[in-house]
């Protein structure tokens, strides 16, 4: 009972800050749904808010929950009385006979009547009337232990959706940071497709006047077409990466017209988040299942006590057989079926009960070795997920040390490059270097142009993995723009 309440502190704890991070964007909720006539560019905030609310995976896990809170309730509905009401017309005989019968697997017939040296086929219709009551009113324990096996489960079902819910949002995250690199890689490409042509202009223009070979027309065309190439697998690699976004937020591709201007302008502000993996929604995933298994097993030992049960049962019934019937001497009958299921006499006992299956005990004891084995084995499994996150915390950190030294040295890679192709491209005009100059620069060029946008995504993206890693997710969403 212990850690189940230590676990429900944890998950309402951890409910709160959820909550808290998608109440704050319910007004991002009422921006245009994705679909061909969206104009209003697509955030990343946006993204992560729509994608958790129209993913199907959530949406079930919700109605999983859903199934397990109906069955706490249906738990806590044992508790009520057992009322059952009933009632039997039937046409028979009622020959009597000495002798004992138990119960088996087999049906059997019921009469009564005076017994005879011989049978009687005489009939009549006969009524039976019952109103039954049995309530277990004391259980030593047993049905609260199974009403809070059924609550744990509750707890665990609530822990999946606030996990697939933070996994999920981590994973739209990635797409949307991976699209932006993929959008910002045709950008260049086109951007090397002119600076290309505009080079294939000038060599053209030479070599018809014949100021220079007829070779390097063809290494300009060449160049071109290398970089129109480029841009074809830019583009590829862009329908790739647009549609795995949409899937991740089950919308549409064609619809998704990001907003990339925000993180190829900023960097993040903090990078000091929690550090604390304990509190990542996949380890309290992991730690409910526990508490859910060390409960049912606690429910599986107290299946073996005995029940306290009152009971009451009501009868009353009707025969066609009057009271001196005597199939020889005085055949007193009736075949009237209104006579006959008029009820003409009435029973009532009331008592209390206890039952004790003394072989459960032995039954049980595999059952509860077999959980407890299971209960060990989920605790490897979050040690695990725990030990891996913690890799990926100080994964994390160092990739945020070295993606922000990287960004550092982007801007001056750019500025050598962009200056080279400059000089290159005024040297060529005036015949003072060769072809194999100008591809360099434009190599370098397009390298650099390539390395900054990267840069900066690099950086977005170690501060996610670090969000992954530690479960705080508004470290990472509070500063990704709105």
């Amino acid at each position: 009972m212990r850690s189940m309440r230590a676990n429900k502190l944890i998950f309402n704890k951890n409910m709160r800050r959820t909550l808290c991070l998608l109440l704050g964007m319910v007004p991002l909720l009422f921006f245009t749904v994705p679909g061909k006539a969206q104009q209003e560019p697509f955030t990343l905030t946006k993204a992560v808010v729509y994608g958790l609310s129209h993913y199907q995976t959530i949406q079930a896990k919700k109605e999983y929950l859903k199934a397990s809170a109906s069955l706490v309730q249906q738990t806590r509905s044992e508790y009520l009385p057992n009322i059952v009401a009933g009632l039997q017309e039937a046409y028979g005989t009622a020959n009597g006979q000495f002798g004992s019968l138990g119960p088996g697997s087999i049906q059997g017939l019921s009469a009564s009547g005076p017994f005879n040296a011989g049978q009687s086929w005489n009939a009549a219709f006969a009524s039976q009337y019952i109103l039954s009551t049995n309530w277990e009113v004391f259980s030593f324990g047993r049905l609260q232990s199974k009403i809070s096996s059924e609550q744990a489960r509750v707890t665990t079902d609530s822990m999946d959706v606030v996990q697939e819910q933070f996994i999920q949002g981590v994973k739209i995250a990635d797409a949307f940071l991976s699209l932006l690199i993929a959008q910002r890689l045709v950008t260049n490409a086109k951007a090397n497709i002119e600076r290309a042509k505009s080079v294939q202009t000038v060599v053209t223009a030479k070599a018809k006047s014949g100021l220079i070979a007829g070779v390097d027309s063809s290494i300009s065309n060449a160049q071109v077409s290398s970089a129109k190439i480029a841009l074809n697998d830019a583009v590829f690699v862009e329908q790739d990466r647009r549609n795995m976004l949409a899937r991740m937020i089950n919308a549409e591709a064609a619809s998704l017209q990001t907003d990339s201007s925000f993180f190829f302008r900023n960097i993040p502000a903090n990078f000091s988040g929690t550090n604390d993996f304990d509190k990542n929604p996949q380890v309290q995933f992991y730690q409910s299942r526990i508490a859910q298994n060390e409960q049912y097993t606690t429910f599986l030992k107290k299946s073996i006590l005995p029940g306290v049960n009152l009971f009451n049962i009501w009868q009353t019934r009707g025969s066609g057989f009057y009271s001196d019937y005597s199939p020889v001497t005085n055949p007193h009958y009736t075949k009237s079926v209104f006579q006959g299921i008029s009820p003409t006499r009435i029973n009532y006992v009331a008592g209390v009960s206890i039952a004790w299956n003394i072989v459960s005990i032995a039954k049980n004891k595999h059952l509860v070795q077999s959980q407890e084995a299971v209960t060990r084995a989920m605790q490897q499994e979050a040690d695990l997920v725990s030990s891996q996150l913690k890799n990926q915390l100080a994964l994390a950190d160092e990739r945020i040390a070295n993606a922000l030294e990287r960004l550092k040295e982007v801007p001056v890679q750019y500025k050598a490059a962009s200056d080279a192709y400059l000089q290159k491209s005024v040297l060529y005009r005036n015949g003072l270097t060769d072809m194999v100059d100008i591809q360099q620069a434009l190599f370098a060029l397009n390298k650099a142009e390539t390395d900054v946008g990267i840069g900066y995504i690099n950086v977005w993206q170690a501060l996610l993995l670090k969000a992954a890693a530690s479960g705080d997710f508004n470290l990472f969403l509070e500063q990704a723009g709105k």
